[in-house]
């Protein structure tokens, strides 16, 4: 990278960090079923509520025991279910439209990251109403509270119960951005692992890889505290103990449960310590493809992980270490070779491909601009990479054998 440029991102990576203290971080209070929410409802005295969803989840039952619970405490809601498996800036709008026409009064998101990631720009837009999205992109735009934001995560992997962001895909421009300020971060977070036994195999598998990655790229960057390396490892752990029993017996409670763990302790750290590179590949696949984003961090990862080399060779050794996949024995260079190996491995027993289909060569140009600039100089990465550099990665990611690149 030019000199001056990786000064100006180091520089502005260390002010970041020096401030991190200051900043208001919160946690979501943490309720363990959708039937304690009856005392969340009365607390906030909510009247009326905007349910914020997807299609699959309504379709597959699993926003019946919220109602329930709605219902029995005489509380009106209405169902937004259009959202986007990249939710869009036209899912925000109609959501705020509807909220606002309904006369609701709180945001309950069950789902995945995309309703959760939603129901956040929705919220910003209740608090500013004269803001279009795209005007509240970027680091602490939305500084008014918002109203009550219940998150009810049914996949494990995205921690957007937790975090402070949310990524919004502007369908006409074919790009992602994030809104990322502290009131997005919900009030209250439920964490109930029978609302995620009907999740089908392959969405455990990438979700669940998807918390691998926060945990990973939150703990082998530039702006961790004791704090968030404790709850990276902590999540890892969880993750390679028990993602492929809910991979293979979607109905195995406990292991549902850790991954749900798994996923809040990896989201609790990214907030504080952010990502890396492999989340801003992940970003711009999502935005120009639809890519899922689990499935993309999850291919994209071992690619960037060798790609930054001793940079972050003792970090991924101390993760091989804390998850059992070296000994103390070994050196760090070869304990972070285990542990990529180990990720490789396990992305391949529950049939997570190495490549992705549908990248045009012509438009890598693009895609690695685009993830340069959502990067450089946000994210405290281990090893500045330049456009260049990050090109490299969807020529190493893309499946040119499947017939779809033209």
């Amino acid at each position: 990278m030019f000199f001056p440029k990786a000064v100006y991102c180091r520089l502005f990576q260390a002010a970041f960090r020096l401030t991190q203290p200051l900043l208001p971080y919160r946690e979501p209070q943490v309720i363990f079923s959708c039937v304690k929410l009856d005392k969340v409802l009365q607390k906030e005295a909510l009247k009326s509520v905007l349910i914020v969803t997807d299609r699959g989840i309504v379709e597959n039952g699993l926003t019946e025991p919220l109602i329930r619970v709605l219902q029995e405490n005489g509380i009106r809601f209405c169902v937004y279910d259009k959202t986007e498996a990249n939710p869009t800036v036209s899912n925000v709008e109609e959501a705020f439209t509807l909220y606002k026409d309904s006369g609701a009064e709180g945001i309950i998101a069950i789902g995945g990251g995309s309703p959760m990631d939603c129901a956040k720009a929705v919220g910003a837009r209740i608090a500013y109403p004269e803001k279009p999205v795209e005007k509240m992109k970027g680091t602490c735009r939305v500084r008014r509270p918002l109203v009550p934001l219940i998150a009810v995560p049914t996949t494990a992997g995205t921690g957007s119960e937790v975090t402070l962001a949310a990524i919004i895909t502007d369908g006409k421009k074919h790009e992602k951005y994030a809104l990322m300020s502290f009131p997005l971060i919900p009030r209250y977070a439920v964490l109930d692992a029978s609302l995620t036994y009907s999740l089908p195999p392959h969405i455990t598998a990438s979700t669940g890889i998807d918390a691998l990655t926060h945990a990973v790229e939150a703990y082998i960057g530039r702006s961790t505290t004791r704090e968030t390396r404790a709850l990276a490892l902590e999540a890892a752990k969880l993750v390679f103990e028990n993602i492929e029993a809910a991979y293979k017996d979607g109905s195995n409670h406990r292991a549902r449960e850790n991954m749900l763990h798994a996923a809040h302790k990896a989201g609790l750290a990214f907030s504080k310590s952010y990502v890396g590179y492999i989340h801003a590949v992940a970003h711009s696949l999502g935005g120009f493809y639809g890519t899922p984003h689990g499935l993309a961090n999850a291919v994209i990862m071992p690619y960037v992980l060798e790609a930054y080399g001793k940079s972050v060779h003792k970090k991924l050794y101390q993760m091989a270490l804390a998850t059992g996949i070296c000994s103390k024995n070994d050196d760090c260079k070869k304990g972070a070779e285990l542990f990529i190996q180990a990720v490789k491995d396990l992305n391949a027993r529950i049939n997570i491909p190495d490549k992705i289909a549908g990248i045009k060569k012509a438009d890598i140009p693009f895609l690695a601009a685009l993830a340069e600039k959502e990067a450089n100089p946000l994210y405290p990465v281990p090893k500045l990479m330049t456009r260049t550099e990050l090109a490299a990665f969807y020529y190493q990611i893309a499946d040119w054998n499947s017939g779809r690149e033209k």
